[in-house]
């Protein structure tokens, strides 16, 4: 459910701290001409003009799918990371249950490739081998739940348990489609050579996944067939990711019995028993069509064939936790999907990990050294200006009427910002970890966050979570919490730095606040009211102006290129790109406030003005892998790098005078066709 909420891919997770003496030897301008292309006229290409040289000057790396400003801060970062973490493990007087501790044996024994080598896939030898004595669908059933439960595998269908979006002030359980393995449901319908190729390589995937566990070469084909062909079956039945962007069209609230009778091969209330799950009267179901067919394509399926569809799923999500062999096939598989020529080294991905698994405890100990009282309260103060800034836009919309204005600052006035790290920490009470027994530690942890996930049911809604560790390089706004949230990662250069200048800070994360402010009124946040429950508070025409607005938008974004034919969706995209579109206009409005703003004077030969659209443009200077960039077109939300970097100035007044945009050039658009929402 939350990773809905993660809106705005933010690149860079540095210490302050280590920052600026990191900046001062690589870094001597904030506003570097020498990143620049300065024989590129910026009104024809502003984002080479921007960056060029710069892109020109760093491909990607052999480890990386892309490469930008964000990404070699990343790269410093987990390096920070990494220190963090190899001093917890060496330190041996560490108490025990302290942060310090759990995280040094997650780590310790992450890093024992000797034993994980000995182990093969013995750790999931006795979960197969359950799979295997299944005798009936009832016995398919029963084990997806266990597999659930334990964390292993989501087979068959999406569930979760979140706020109910007409009643925030409750939390239920929900389900959603799922049981798919690729990427996209599109790469199983369509029959392109790109998609064709990944089809293969999941095929081979699955294959070699098979073989490893004990399979002849025929049993494993035939198996990784069956696999293809029943997610084939699942991804026919789905949404597309545009429709599900539509949060009315995925609210269907159910009584549990009543689901059961559309669904009879599952007995809802039986089920949901299983996922530990008691005491509901009513569950929400975002695709109901899914499961309808789900049922039915359960009763037609063989039970052997279900068998080899549930081991497939243990398989698929335990391999990068045994041994090599299965590590090398599933980064195979992964290059093919993003073209990456080489594995990420063990220490970066098993750092990651223990974020992703145990991220309150290592966000402790990060926040201790790189986060500081005073980055906060800069950030506190940046967000009111923004703030202000929105209510000032807000204020003087012509196409809304004061009715729905009102409406909309009520909303703005709502907004709860969570800066840097939780007021409470998740303590992890009862999670076992040892610096002996890797995969159990990951069992473990996925087991116990899934017992704290349904474990909300029934208690008031918890406003002091987060949904996201405090060394997590994002950001996101909550529509159901009606929060911005901005962990500790982002307060780093060239989204901030404490020596910028305020054009370069509010043209990076002065547009990151606003981009998530923007949120709570883009496409589908904007169905959310200020208390964060899906209802109306639009008037009937200032909806349609609205939906007007959004579908030029749409329309200038499905005209950017990506690959050959690939083009950007619009529709898909729609809510960053308002995002950023609303947010960097805030921003503008919020800069033109500051002395500097209001100023002429130029620093290394740049405007005001110019360098804070150059602060946002070098955010998103970047090289991407060809495999990535299509992936991404299906997948992810934003649009790329470039467009990004163009999307929003080609609509602003702003950026058109101050790099003396004039008709004839190539991004030029006339002042009445230039897109103003917020």
């Amino acid at each position: 459910m939350k990773s809905k909420y993660l809106h705005f891919i933010l690149p860079g997770l540095v210490a302050l701290q280590l920052q600026a003496q990191a900046q001062q030897a690589t870094q001597a301008k904030f506003i570097d001409p020498a990143n620049m292309d300065l024989s590129v006229k910026p009104g024809d290409d502003f984002y080479e003009y921007a960056s060029g040289t710069w892109i020109k000057n760093n491909p990607v790396p052999a480890k990386e799918t892309r490469w930008g400003s964000f990404n070699v801060l990343r790269d410093f970062n987990i390096n920070a990371v990494k220190n963090i973490i190899e001093e917890a493990a060496a330190n041996k007087n560490a108490p025990a249950g302290s942060a310090e501790k759990r995280v040094g044996d997650f780590y310790t024994a992450a890093m024992d490739s000797l034993t994980i080598e000995k182990l093969g896939y013995t750790p999931i030898e006795k979960d197969l081998a359950r799979v295997s004595s299944i005798k009936d669908l009832s016995g398919i059933l029963n084990e997806a739940a266990v597999l659930r439960t334990s964390g292993l595998a989501s087979p068959f269908f999406s569930f979760y348990v979140g706020q109910d979006r007409k009643n925030v002030n409750n939390m239920v359980p929900q389900l959603s489609q799922g049981g798919t393995s690729l990427p996209d449901r599109d790469y199983y319908l369509k029959s392109d050579a790109r998609s064709l190729k990944i089809q293969e390589a999941y095929k081979t995937y699955m294959t070699k996944l098979f073989r490893l566990t004990g399979s002849t070469e025929a049993e494993a084909k035939r198996n990784a067939d069956i696999v293809f062909n029943f997610e084939k079956t699942l991804a026919a039945s789905q949404l597309s990711r545009v429709e599900l962007r539509d949060p009315h069209k995925t609210y269907n609230k159910f009584a549990i019995s009543e689901f059961s009778k559309s669904t009879p091969t599952f007995n809802w209330r039986s089920m949901l028993s299983k996922l530990r799950v008691n005491g509901q009267d009513t569950i929400l179901v975002g695709v109901p069509s899914f499961f309808t067919a789900l049922n039915g394509t359960l009763k037609q399926t063989p039970v052997n064939d279900l068998k080899v569809y549930l081991k497939w799923n243990v398989l698929k999500n335990s391999a990068s936790y045994l041994s090599s062999p299965f590590v090398a096939a599933q980064f195979e598989y992964n290059q093919v999907l993003s073209g990456q020529r080489v594995q990420t080294p063990r220490w970066q991905r098993m750092s990651s990990l223990t974020d992703n698994s145990i991220g309150d405890l290592l966000g402790q100990l990060y926040v201790k050294t790189y986060f500081k009282p005073e980055a906060k309260a800069r950030m506190q103060v940046l967000v009111e200006n923004l703030r202000k800034a929105f209510e000032i836009r807000i204020k003087n919309l012509d196409w809304m009427s004061d009715v729905t204005k009102e409406k909309a600052l009520a909303k703005l006035h709502a907004f709860r910002p969570k800066i840097g790290y939780p007021d409470k920490w998740k303590n992890y009470d009862g999670l076992d970890i040892t610096s002996a027994t890797f995969f159990q530690n990951v069992r473990n942890a996925d087991t116990w966050a899934y017992n704290d996930m349904v474990g909300q049911l029934g208690k008031p809604v918890d406003r002091t979570r987060w949904g996201m560790t405090a060394p997590t390089v994002n950001a996101y706004y909550s529509p159901v919490m009606n929060e911005i949230v901005f962990p500790a990662g982002i307060l780093q250069f060239p989204f901030f730095d404490p020596n910028a200048d305020d054009a370069v800070n509010y043209g990076g994360i002065g547009a990151v606040i606003g981009h998530e402010m923007s949120h709570g009124f883009d496409d589908s946040g904007s169905q959310y009211d200020k208390d964060g429950s899906l209802r109306n508070w639009w008037t009937e025409d200032d909806l349609a102006r609205f939906k007007e607005k959004t579908k030029a938008l749409g329309e200038q974004f499905d005209q950017y290129t990506v690959l050959d034919t690939l083009h950007v969706n619009g529709k898909f995209t729609m809510g960053e790109n308002i995002g950023d579109l609303g947010g960097l206009n805030a921003a503008y409005e919020a800069f033109k406030m500051t002395k500097q703003g209001q100023s002429n004077e130029k620093i290394d030969g740049f405007t005001p003005d110019q360098r804070f659209f150059l602060s946002w443009a070098q955010v998103w200077r970047g090289n991407i892998l060809p495999e990535t960039a299509a992936q991404f077109i299906l997948t992810d939300p934003h649009s790329p790098g470039q467009y990004r970097t163009i999307g929003a100035p080609v609509n602003m007044d702003a950026w058109y005078e101050a790099f003396n945009v004039q008709p004839g050039d190539k991004l030029y658009k006339k002042p009445e066709e230039r897109i103003r929402i917020w």
